[in-house]
């Protein structure tokens, strides 16, 4: 998740929460207001009922007449109970059902002179009035629906504008995290751009102390060290690279003359043969790393040109058999992809060639009869060229560490070789974006298969 996203979804959770739990503080304040209004309603309600039992003449006769009167000008679908000192129903205006009442009530109120039931349906608020020097006992009971209706009407209002809220911070959070994270994305996208070829390629800073600006300064200053690193390296790799090339090719003329000119003993011809092969081994190791120091992963491509890979094949090949002049080479295209068979890639040849001088020395080094077969597959979409000899093969446990620096296998013993080889032919693959694989299909076959995209 990005920090965009992350800020944002932060804000947005914690307004929530915020929000929700104001949200909830006001209707419960509402709701305690309710209350406290419905039961003001109610002692209004009892003051106006003990105001006329004081002041009616036969309260027998005119109560009907009051109460129909009089009836829901406080209260809503009132019940009214009234009893004497003696807890005897005086009067009810309920007419048409029969009258029941709690009796454990009226001994409440006896104690507590009034009471009122919030949790019953509908609410119940008694009293004990003394009237004129009697005791009489009311009871009032009452549906709040207005008070209801509007604590509903403020739930369902509460609702609505929490989800509009945090659907509108949501967005907002996200709008404006996206503008002030713009100069940050901006910088990821010029850091991005820096490459091995563009180590000098500063990033452009704003006049300003903010931190997007101090962290654009410190990718400069550190862009400035890593490129005085990388170009002493490359330097000095070119440097060597050519200084060891000169005395090499010395070393390589003197060998050859050495063994045309002089008679030797078999011993000593062979040990100097097997010194020129070094020699040139060390040379075509010399001259890969000095051809790679001139080509990075990002540019490359730059210098792409049509590459034939059957030239390229057989170009290496003599190359090698220069050196191992018993190698034989058994080349094959697959007919099942003629149609497809152009045999051109998009690549650097100069660094193909190395690819395959070290995939044809590896099989005329590690075969048994110095024989290699090479088959090129061409379809609309790949191009695999498959190197095949027969010798000791590579073990699983091994396979897996293959391609890596200085991996030579147990098959390798009593075999000169450095080790780079096979780690030099991935990585100009890993530059042409092609891949190398090793597999063995029995216990005497290699196969090296190379992969490239069309």
């Amino acid at each position: 998740m990005s920090l965009k996203r992350k800020i944002a979804l932060t804000l947005s959770i914690s307004f929530s929460l915020l929000f929700g739990i104001v949200l909830i503080i006001v209707y419960a304040s509402f709701n305690d207001f309710r209350k406290e209004e419905f039961r003001e309603r109610f002692v209004r309600r009892l003051d106006f009922t003990t105001n006329f039992i004081s002041k009616s003449k036969n309260f027998a006769e005119e109560a009907p007449i009051f109460f129909n009167e009089n009836s829901d000008n406080i209260l809503l679908n009132e019940t009214i109970l009234i009893f004497n000192s003696k807890k005897e129903l005086i009067y009810s205006t309920i007419k048409d059902r029969e009258v029941t009442w709690d009796k454990n009530l009226l001994k409440e109120v006896d104690r507590k002179k009034s009471i009122h039931i919030e949790k019953a349906f509908p609410e119940v608020y008694a009293a004990l009035r003394n009237i004129n020097g009697e005791n009489y006992y009311i009871l009032t009971s009452a549906f709040d629906t207005n008070g209801q209706s509007k604590l509903d009407y403020l739930k369902y209002l509460l609702i609505t504008a929490y989800i509009t809220s945090t659907l509108l911070i949501g967005f907002f959070s996200y709008y404006f995290m996206g503008r002030f994270l713009r100069p940050l994305e901006d910088l990821n996208n010029e850091i991005s751009e820096v490459t091995a070829h563009k180590l000098t390629t500063q990033i452009p800073v704003e006049h300003s102390n903010d931190e997007i600006s101090i962290l654009a300064r410190s990718f400069n200053t550190m862009i400035v060290r890593l490129n005085d690193v990388f170009q002493s390296q490359k330097d000095f790799t070119a440097s060597a690279s050519h200084e060891i090339r000169t005395p090499i090719t010395r070393m390589a003329f003197q060998l050859e003359n050495l063994i045309k000119l002089t008679q030797h003993s078999p011993e000593t011809l062979s040990a100097l043969k097997q010194m020129l092969k070094d020699v040139y081994q060390l040379s075509d190791l010399t001259n890969s790393l000095l051809l790679l120091t001139k080509f990075d992963k990002e540019n490359i491509q730059s210098i792409y040109e049509e590459v034939r890979i059957d030239e390229v094949i057989f170009e290496s090949f003599e190359r090698v058999q220069k050196s191992y002049p018993n190698l034989k080479m058994d080349f094959l295209i697959s007919e099942n992809e003629s149609e497809y068979a152009f045999l051109t890639i998009q690549g650097v040849q100069s660094l193909l060639d190395i690819v395959f001088i070290n995939l044809l020395k590896n099989a005329a080094v590690y075969s048994n009869d110095s024989e290699v077969k090479v088959l090129i597959t061409e379809n609309d979409s790949q191009l695999i060229v498959d190197v095949i000899s027969s010798g000791n093969t590579i073990s699983k446990e091994e396979q897996p560490k293959l391609f890596e620096a200085f991996m030579r296998g147990s098959n390798s013993y009593n075999t000169s070789g450095s080790g780079l080889g096979l780690r030099i032919v991935k990585r100009i693959l890993e530059y042409h974006k092609a891949n190398i694989s090793y597999r063995s299909v029995s216990d005497r076959d290699n196969f090296f298969t190379v992969e490239f995209r069309k």
